[in-house]
């Protein structure tokens, strides 16, 4: 893709419009970041493979309604069955109820709390089914507009410090509570308040809301490049949320949003929802959600095979043989959108002190990152490899990037072991009688944390442990739940761990989470969760001043934010704060039995993923079978 056209379509996204101008969300472009990869092979070869896959099917146009109704539940506190049968399923109520699974957790706390990780609709992902955002994003393709959600668009003014919401009218949460501009700036100035539950750090200085539909936000800093967070805020009613404190300690047990679903039954293994008749867009055509608590991909897996989950986003072993030969409705259709990395603990040695780069650049060259796409991933999510691989961008996607200052910042694919230990001897370390290297007589080990129910990142960890230990690196695998890895992370409790990076619309995104300090915290820390200030405190702060300037570079200089990313990945790659793997995809397994509508190379107006914000676009757009 050209850089003239490149600057266009970063231009028609979120460019820097003329001042006090307005940019209609729907006539509003998505950045060419975010390009379609699946599983192997050139991806014009690999679109071709699955379109013969996929399901081709129109949008669903919507009809606005402007009236609501109160949501009742159900509550149950047995703990359940950990994966359903057909009789629980959609598979017995064909048109019904759609049961799907965005990855296995285990049992989930009665807390739907949507700015908590650890809440039970982040972890199965139906938050936005509830609690709906501003702006839905398509990360896919460059020719889709974003989509005009509780906001119909948007203006930027005083060079990026300042954006302008229109909101739709008529809305309203379920208990009846009207949501305007008056809340919608309530809420920002909430995000202001408290820290910990502003989880993109956004830098807000104030907001204000003129009339009913128009919302001003201010910022102390130029915010063009962040459209995507600001965009994704969802929003609460303010007569429930006002009175509760902390709004990031707070159990909501009872969730009231705007969204097209309400909380029908809960119980730690098995939550359902059920369509909100006076959703302002129109009633969704699937009646009810049915969110099974997996205990691990293999009980997620057995019900995608037998049936009874109709949609998930699992890694599938064997995934020809076991899912997509046992039905022609088994359909697959996967792209990738992040960088996966090892994050180490810059806190905990043996990644901190004078020491710590040294390791974390052994560990990096010691990885046999082929073996771990092609054994622990079974293929399916590629190794980070060629020209800038260790500066963390994704690619071949974010290949635009890529200049000549960090082509050669690479990562040894399938490992140099020897170039590992010369780097180790170099730092102090010899060889130890029982094949580790040693220090001050202590072994050179670490943990690696991992939920078990993620059985591929435990095959990876296992394979690292193998590899590292050729190295003379000593690795305990630690396998603990989905709900304690994600508190664990947020607390700085780990030696390492293995995690997605944050996808969005441009590298900024992931960079940013990775490096913000300001999202750091010993406790709740919602991004940097390594701490790079404590390892180099001189390369975190020019990280923070190429974000800054990253952001508050209008979106129609391509050139300059190549520079702030060239910066940025020189960094990764030279201190590796986080330690590239492979690309990550977005899963997306779905049988089209009985819902027609999925997303489809030859229609991809979502990722199909079952997480939010996206499943809440994509369940809108499904119909039943005829």
């Amino acid at each position: 893709m050209s850089d003239h056209v490149m600057s266009t379509l970063l231009h028609d996204l979120a460019g820097r419009p003329e001042p006090a101008s307005t940019i209609d969300i729907a006539a509003a472009r998505r950045t060419g970041k975010r390009r379609l990869w699946v599983r192997n092979g050139s991806i014009s070869a690999a679109v071709a493979a699955v379109i013969a896959l996929a399901v081709i099917l129109p949008q669903t146009v919507f009809s606005t309604v402007p009236t609501s109704t109160a949501s009742g539940r159900n509550t149950s506190t047995t703990s359940g069955r950990n994966s359903v049968t057909p009789a629980d399923s959609g598979a017995a109520n064909p048109g019904r109820v759609l049961t799907l699974e965005q990855s296995p957790t285990g049992n989930v706390a009665d807390d739907m709390n949507p700015f908590s990780s650890t809440g039970a609709g982040s972890l199965l992902g139906f938050n936005d089914m509830i609690y709906e955002p501003l702006i839905q994003f398509n990360d896919l393709n460059p020719s889709n507009p974003s989509t005009p959600w509780l906001a119909k668009s948007y203006a930027w003014s005083n060079n990026g410090e300042t954006i302008t919401f229109t909101l739709q009218s008529g809305v309203k949460f379920t208990d009846g509570e009207a949501f305007n501009a008056s809340m919608a700036a309530w809420e920002f100035n909430l995000l202001k308040k408290y820290p910990d539950i502003n989880t993109q750090g956004l830098p807000i200085a104030s907001a204000t809301a003129p009339n009913a539909t128009t919302l001003v936000v201010n910022f102390t800093t130029p915010q063009y490049t962040n459209l995507y967070n600001i965009g994704n805020t969802v929003m609460v009613p303010e007569g429930i949320w006002s009175k509760v404190g902390d709004p990031g300690k707070y159990a909501d047990t009872s969730p009231v949003g705007t969204g097209p679903y309400t909380l029908d039954n809960f119980s730690p293994s098995d939550i359902t929802l059920k369509a909100n008749p006076g959703y302002w867009q129109g009633e969704s055509h699937v009646p009810e959600l049915n969110y099974p608590a997996y205990s691990s991909n293999t009980t997620a897996n057995q019900a995608l095979e037998d049936g009874s989950l109709q949609w998930a986003g699992n890694f599938v072993q064997n995934i020809q043989q076991d899912f997509l030969d046992k039905s022609s409705s088994n359909k697959v259709w996967d792209f990738g959108l992040q960088t996966e990395t090892l994050i180490p603990n810059l806190n905990k040695a043996p990644f901190n002190g004078p020491d710590g780069l040294a390791v974390r650049q052994a560990i990096s060259d010691g990885i046999n990152r082929e073996q771990i796409s092609d054994v622990g991933e079974d293929g399916q999510q590629p190794p980070v490899q060629g020209a800038g691989s260790s500066t963390g961008l994704t690619l071949p996607l974010d290949k635009s990037y890529v200049t000549s200052s960090i082509a050669g910042d690479t990562v040894p694919p399938t490992g140099n072991a020897s170039q590992a230990e010369s780097v180790l001897k170099a730092a102090g370390y010899t060889m130890g009688s029982d094949g580790y290297f040693q220090k001050n007589g202590q072994d050179l080990a670490f943990t690696v944390e991992d939920p078990s129910p993620y059985t591929d990142f435990i095959q990876d960890d296992d394979l690292m442990q193998q590899e590292l230990k050729a190295v003379g690196i000593k690795v305990t695998v630690d396998g603990t739940s989905v709900q304690q890895w994600t508190s664990d992370l947020a607390d700085g409790n780990f030696d390492s761990m293995m995690h997605w990076g944050n996808g969005g619309i441009s590298p900024y995104n992931m960079y940013d989470n990775w490096l913000d300090t300001s999202l750091y915290s010993k406790t709740q820390a919602t991004g940097d969760n390594e701490d790079f200030q404590a390892a180099d405190p001189t390369d975190a702060a020019a990280a923070e001043a190429l974000l800054k300037n990253y952001a508050a570079t209008p979106t129609t200089d391509m050139a300059d934010q190549v520079k702030d990313v060239d910066g940025l990945g020189a960094i990764v790659a030279k201190d590796l704060p986080v330690i590239p793997l492979f690309y990550g995809v977005a899963w997306f397994e779905y049988n089209d039995s009985q819902w027609t509508g999925w997303p489809s190379p030859s229609n991809p107006y979502a990722p199909g993923e079952p997480t939010g914000p996206f499943n809440e676009v994509v369940v809108l757009h499904l119909k039943p079978v005829s």
